[in-house]
């Protein structure tokens, strides 16, 4: 029986790669499901299909086997209007912050003057007031991945797909992301899945995190984060922040 509330619903996904000569197992029988307003982490190591699974979610690869449900209907390999944001910014170096934001407004036909103001309401909530202007070779790494979320986040959809946004980030400016992503999805509540290679940065951000195994890629366990919100950077000094790492940790040694 499936609840009113899931936004979305991955069931017995598998898929493989074709090189040409080899088909390569990359995911076998995952299946999740994701909450309305849930933060869910798909935590795994590197080639373990993680990725692949996040589009598969957006319908920018059809699966081998499984079915992708999207707020209750089936949408298995049809691209569907979802936030997907990929571990590179992709801002179009030749357009402004102010125009790289409002392509998914634009593209949905708001004209540009009410696209372009919406985006300056949004300016401040994420870090970018002064800097509509600025072209993305002006700007910081951590300011070209908070414009880069709020282009998707102005995709009018239940769902974001996080793909490592903050991987390629130093480790100061990663962890004052992570507490400034959880302040605005407080303010947006949306669904999200949110690919990440970090224990610390899936406990801190997810109320359940997902462990994937070595490729083929399967779910080895589904952990609930019990741990109140909102969060600050104190909880990963506390004993039950510790005692997830150490679970996880674990399980990621004997199951991964």
């Amino acid at each position: 029986m499936k609840s009113k509330d899931e936004v979305l619903i991955l069931e017995n996904i598998s898929a493989t790669y074709d090189s040409g000569e080899t088909r390569l197992p990359v995911l076998k029988d995952i299946s999740l499901r994701l909450h309305k307003g849930e933060f869910a982490a798909l935590l795994g190591p590197s080639g373990s299909g993680k990725s692949t699974l996040l589009k598969i979610a957006a319908g920018l690869i059809r699966p081998d086997r499984g079915r992708v449900l999207l707020n209750g209907k089936e949408c298995t390999g049809r691209v569907q209007k979802v936030g997907y944001m990929p571990q590179q910014d992709l801002l179009f170096p030749w357009k402004t912050l102010l125009e790289n934001a409002a392509l998914p407004l634009l593209a949905a036909g708001i004209e540009k003057k009410e696209a372009y103001g919406r985006v300056r309401e949004l300016l401040p909530v994420f870090g970018l007031e002064g800097f509509a202007c600025y072209y993305p070779h002006q700007l910081s790494g951590g300011m070209r991945q908070r414009a880069a979320l709020l282009r998707t986040v102005l995709i009018e959809s239940s769902l974001l797909l996080l793909d490592e946004p903050f991987a390629a980030l130093d480790a100061i400016t990663r962890e004052n992301l992570q507490e400034w992503l959880l302040s605005v999805l407080e303010r947006f509540h949306r669904a999200v899945l949110f690919v990440t290679h970090s224990i610390d940065e899936a406990i801190y951000l997810a109320d359940r995190v997902y462990l994937i195994s070595q490729r083929p890629g399967r779910i080895v366990l589904e952990q609930p984060i019990e741990l109140p919100r909102p969060r600050s950077r104190g909880i990963i000094t506390t004993a039950p922040f510790l005692n997830y790492k150490e679970l996880l940790m674990k399980s990621l040694q004997s199951k991964a």
